[in-house]
């Protein structure tokens, strides 16, 4: 997935988000035993609205902290320091140089405060509740599942990367029948339709998890209930994959993929021949690179894949974005204009160091002379610029702004499903659907007549329904993955 994050820009590596940190600290004072217990508020960020959680125990002298976001999907954050003054409380993030001080009322109930941060001071008034704010997530997956699961490890070794994943292969009924699930063909006995996963951008899990959505998780086990088998892996460096993910570029996780793919490919329960590739946002662009090299993938389904270059994805993203958020046209033509003269020096020479003076020289002229930007927004932003100059220094940023996925497509041959949601914000389906399909239909013998490039109406680029498509959204829908898209995904591959 493309979000602001990566770059600290306008695309995803990990959503744009308040950053809450880190452990244990000693609490003394008055009211201290008014404090223990669960402590709930509404933080103001730009256009979004996020629940944010403290969690206070133990006993005067003794306690711990946590925070948890759970818009953001973010849990169990601990806090550096913790301390009370009279009624005075103040919490301390030192990893992200973070402070929360809010004054504790008079019948223990309520705190009122302010969250300080990279410059920015947003008011957070917090009430004690006996209980936190439990996120939905209806379409997760319980155990015990209709099918197997197996913890695998694949083993890159070209790049000397162990990948740690999760195989599910359908389980037929003693009849001879596989789980059927409505609309769902039977499968048999098996050998069965197969699937390796592609994660979007940013470090992702197995089950591409974010703000406490597992699409993955749910897409494979809709797979699985329809016979069809699939593997998903944490990307390199996350989760009980080993690696360096911070020095990995596009190119690098797909060679990830492409080992997972061979894996899969080589086990008896996958069926010799029906063996494809699901990749999401950047996995999308990953899919394609490895079907242009490698003829023993048999299909790519391409969920939100880019049809352009990665430079012109982030333009169009941060303009539609912006425009969501309420930003005037002013606004979002100064910032296409900086975020192009930035991306000229990422693309530029020169080796990391002279980049970063660079980077930071633009952005730090372009912030003293913008004058629509809020003194607050302003004093975030150049409390930020060291983190953003990094990423937009970043090997894999670098990559991806002259990545084009075209010529790849190209050579594409074997059936493609692409999926895109009306009201995807990051990838917008209209201009990279057009991109996929003048690709694809640019090979010698033309594209496959199996495949299907749909774009399904009101959904982002999650694959939930949307009332913007903003990423604001994102956490606050309880839907994981929309029925109408697994159901596509399903129907396509098994009609095959």
């Amino acid at each position: 997935m493309f979000a602001a994050g990566r770059a600290g820009f306008v695309f995803r590596r990990a959503l744009a988000c308040i950053g809450f940190a880190a452990a244990l600290g000693p609490l003394s004072g008055q009211g201290a035993a008014e404090l223990v217990g669960i402590w709930v508020g509404s933080l103001r960020v730009r256009s979004q609205t996020l629940t944010i959680v403290f969690h206070i125990e133990g006993r005067p002298g003794s306690f711990e902290a946590t925070i948890d976001s759970p818009d953001q999907g973010a849990k169990d954050l601990p806090v550096s320091t913790v301390t009370l003054d009279g009624a005075l409380l103040r919490l301390e993030s030192s990893m992200l140089h973070a402070t929360y001080q809010g004054t504790l009322s008079a019948d223990g109930t309520s705190l009122s405060g302010t969250w300080t941060q990279g410059g920015a001071r947003l008011p957070l008034d917090m009430a004690k509740k006996d209980a936190a704010p439990v996120i939905s997530r209806p379409q997760e997956p319980k155990p015990p599942y209709p099918y197997k699961t197996e913890d695998v490890v694949v083993e890159n070794k070209r790049a000397g990367v162990r990948l740690a994943g999760t195989l599910v292969i359908p389980l037929p009924h003693a009849n001879g029948s596989a789980v059927r699930a409505t609309g769902g063909e039977a499968s048999g006995e098996g050998p069965f339709p197969a699937v390796v996963f592609a994660t979007g951008s940013g470090p992702q899990n197995r089950d591409e998890e974010l703000l406490g959505h597992k699409p993955f998780l749910v897409i494979a086990d809709y797979l699985a209930r329809r016979g069809i088998a699939s593997l998903r892996c944490d990307d390199r460096g996350t989760g009980q994959s080993s690696g360096d993910f911070s020095k990995a570029t596009t190119f690098d996780l797909a060679d990830d993929v492409e080992a997972e793919f061979a894996y899969l490919a080589s086990r008896p329960e996958a069926r010799k021949g029906s063996v494809g590739i699901v990749g999401h946002s950047e996995g999308g662009l990953i899919a394609p690179i490895i079907a242009s090299r490698d003829a023993k993938v048999s299909f790519i389904v391409l969920l939100a894949g880019p049809g352009l270059s990665g430079e012109r994805i982030l333009t169009l993203q941060g303009a539609a974005i912006a425009r969501a958020a309420g930003k005037s046209d002013r606004e979002i033509e100064d910032a296409a204009a900086i975020n192009t003269r930035l991306y000229a020096i990422a693309e530029g020479p020169g080796d990391a160091a002279s980049l970063r003076a660079k980077l930071r020289g633009a952005y730090l002229d372009w912030l003293a002379g913008n004058t629509t930007m809020k003194s607050e927004e302003r004093a975030a932003a150049e409390a930020g610029a060291d983190r953003a100059v990094d990423q937009l220094a970043s090997p894999w940023f670098r990559t991806f702004l002259s990545l084009d996925p075209a010529p790849y497509l190209a050579k594409v041959g074997i059936p493609v499903l692409a999926l895109d949601g009306s009201k995807d914000l990051q990838v917008p389906s209209k201009e990279n659907l057009a991109g996929i399909r003048a690709a694809l239909g640019s090979r010698a013998g033309g594209m496959s007549p199996k495949s299907a490039l749909l774009e399904l109406p009101g959904l982002n680029h999650l694959f939930q329904h949307a009332s913007t498509g903003s990423p604001d959204e994102y956490g606050k829908i309880e839907e994981t993955f929309a029925p109408e898209a697994l159901k596509a995904i399903g129907d396509w591959i098994l009609g095959l």
